[in-house]
Formats: C-alpha cells, structure tokens, sequence
C-alpha cells in the first residue's frame, strides 16, 4: 500500500495530514492526496500547480484533494482532470470516507459540524515539534477571511480537558525521548 499527502499550509494541515496518513494509507494503493490550503488566491493556485504536477509526474496515482481549498471551493478541483475525488474538511478525518469512494465529491456542510473531534498523534513524520489540535474554527466573519467557511464555526476542548491532553502528550514524548537516547547509548557509540 502506497499513499503519499502533500501538504499546503497550516499547522493544523500538518497535523490533519499525519491524521489523513494514517486514516487512509490502510485501504488505499497509489494515491496522493493534495491537503489544501485557502486562506490566499497563491495558495490555491499553487495547489493546482502541484496536482498537475503530480500527475505528470505519477500518471497511474489517484489523486484526492482535501483540505481548506477542497472545502471552499469543490468545484474548481472537481472539474480539474487530474483529480479522482474530492473530500471535506471533516470527511477527511473519517477512515470510513476514506475506504467508502462511492462519490467524487464528498463535502458537507462545515457549518453544521458541533463537535471538536480529536485524534491523537504523537509524532508526525518530518517534524521534530507535536502539534497538539485544541479548537479548530472560527465565529468572526471579517470580510477578508475564508477560514469560517473553510473550517467551520468554532470549536474546541474544554480547557480541563486540553491541560490533561497535553500533559499526557509530553509524558508520552519524554519517555519517547529518554527510549531514543538509551537505544543511541547502547548502538551508536563512535
């Protein structure tokens, strides 16, 4: 099984695409999925830019392109050849959109999303820093802003609830670390 994500953008998007990694690369064989970002006309342009690319470059890979981009604006990658499916901001954390490709585009109304579902990732490959996801969101409609319409209304953890998350998370990195140097002690000695 081969699944490569390309990501554009954010944090978060980081975060979503170790997410989406490991969501989907169980049930899929030579795909690429293209994790979007909206919040400028550049970055939605260079993702087309890429997904041409890729193409060209993987003709027999499947391409899905998800992500902000994907969520606001379906129908400009929809119409885009290159692409086999597009899927939501939400649909793309759910392991059953990822086995389930029945519809080429699966985006659903992010407005309607009420519950901050968190997935928990310890590591994400290629970055020395965890992310840990609290809110994802935002109420504020200012007029220069996609991200309410990408992302959804706001969303987030009680606070309770992020400070024993992120305890958790940097005890399960410590003992991480400390496995890491005790491995390098014992076979990496000069």
């Amino acid at each position: 099984m081969s699944i490569d994500v390309v990501t554009f953008g954010c944090r978060l998007n980081i975060y979503e695409s170790e997410v989406i990694r490991r969501a989907a690369g169980a049930s899929l064989d030579d795909v690429v999925v293209v994790n979007t970002c909206a919040v400028t006309a550049e970055a939605v342009r260079q993702a087309r830019q890429k997904i041409r690319h890729i193409k060209r470059e993987r003709r027999d890979a499947r391409i899905i392109v998800t992500g902000c981009a994907a969520q606001s604006a379906p129908q400009t990658f929809a119409a885009m050849p290159e692409v086999d499916r597009v899927l939501g901001n939400e649909e793309k954390l759910d392991a059953r959109a990822w086995a389930n490709d029945s519809r080429r585009v699966a985006v659903g109304d992010i407005t309607a999303v009420k519950r901050h579902a968190i997935r928990a990732i310890d590591n994400i490959e290629g970055n020395t820093r965890a992310f840990l996801q609290v809110q994802n969101g935002c109420d504020h409609r200012c007029t220069f802003c996609i991200i309410p319409f990408a992302r959804g209304n706001s969303r987030s953890l009680p606070m309770d609830d992020a400070v024993a998350r992120a305890a958790a998370r940097r005890t399960r990195l410590s003992r991480a670390r400390a496995d890491r140097r005790r491995y390098h002690k014992l076979w990496c000695r000069p």
